[in-house]
């Protein structure tokens, strides 16, 4: 029986699966290393894991990518950096390849098995050692010229209230800048996860995602939004956040999903792996297109 592989391809780790499904999947985890070690690691699993059997890959990657060419581009990572990931994936295990961001992958996956499985429309904000997201429109991941950089949105930062300068060594004080991990730990000092409930850091934490969660209201219309990442492991954030969008919404879009209540509009994430679920879907998606036999 033939199987596809799927392959997340984050900041710190790399995580591969093999299977038919999110329920069935074999799967490993290491380091992100070099593109040469990593490479090898990921041909090792999958020809041990799967053997011939592997019908096509899907792959979730760390950007900026270039998803006409498959390469990861202007990535901080500076050994990826112009790096074909896609072309050396496909022709180290010989099947077709689909990339896209980790982002995407995510939201697509959460969109086939987890908590917007069944919307046509939804939002996946990922928030940790940096923050990306992806938007499902009409059931598809969004693209344009490249893909969405969401991390990198301007929100407003009062400097008098925050004086923090941003860790985003593009931007400063983008989204990514005032709210992901590192930017939490530089600012108060103390990782976020040892940070308490209590502390003044979540506050302000909820007051820039909000920010930008209301801009992507405003833009997108998803009909839920779904929060992961290892910051939004701290789950006394999801009250914070949606308080301060309904405050700053002030009534102004009046739809069901808004007005019923927030607490099922802007939800942690269903599946513990949506990126790699995600990568699995672009698999499947990628052998539709090519006419190969599904498992």
């Amino acid at each position: 029986m033939s199987v596809f592989g799927a392959i997340e391809a984050g900041g710190t780790k790399f995580v591969c699966g093999v299977g038919s499904s999110p329920d069935n999947m074999v799967t490993t985890r290491f380091p992100t290393a070099s593109p040469e070690e990593n490479i090898e690691q990921i041909v090792s699993f999958f020809r041990h894991a799967a053997g011939d059997r592997v019908t096509a890959v899907g792959i979730g990657c760390f950007g900026p990518l270039d998803l006409e060419t498959g390469y990861i581009t202007s990535t901080p990572k500076l050994p990826w950096q112009n790096y074909p990931i896609r072309q050396t994936i496909s022709e180290a295990l010989k099947v077709p390849v689909e990339l896209d961001t980790d982002v995407n992958a995510a939201a697509l996956g959460e969109c086939r098995w987890g908590a917007t499985q069944g919307l046509s429309d939804s939002l996946y904000l990922t928030v940790g050692t940096g923050i990306g997201g992806g938007a499902i429109v009409n059931g598809t991941p969004v693209h344009g010229m490249m893909h969405p950089e969401m991390g990198h949105i301007r929100v407003p930062h009062d400097l008098a209230a925050d004086p923090y300068p941003g860790f985003c060594i593009y931007h400063d004080d983008c989204l990514e800048g005032l709210a992901c991990g590192p930017a939490i730990e530089e600012r108060w000092k103390t990782a976020a996860e040892q940070l308490p409930p209590e502390h003044e850091a979540w506050s302000l934490e909820a007051h820039y995602l909000a920010l930008a969660l209301c801009n992507w209201i405003c833009t997108l219309s998803p009909k839920r939004i779904v929060l992961g990442g290892g910051v939004m492991k701290q789950l006394h954030l999801f009250p914070l956040i949606r308080k301060k969008v309904a405050q700053l919404l002030k009534g102004y879009i009046r739809t069901t999903e808004l007005t019923s209540g927030l607490d099922e509009f802007i939800v942690p994430p269903g599946l513990e792996m949506p990126g790699l679920a995600g990568a699995l879907a672009l698999a499947q998606l990628r052998c539709s297109r090519t006419g190969e036999k599904r498992a």
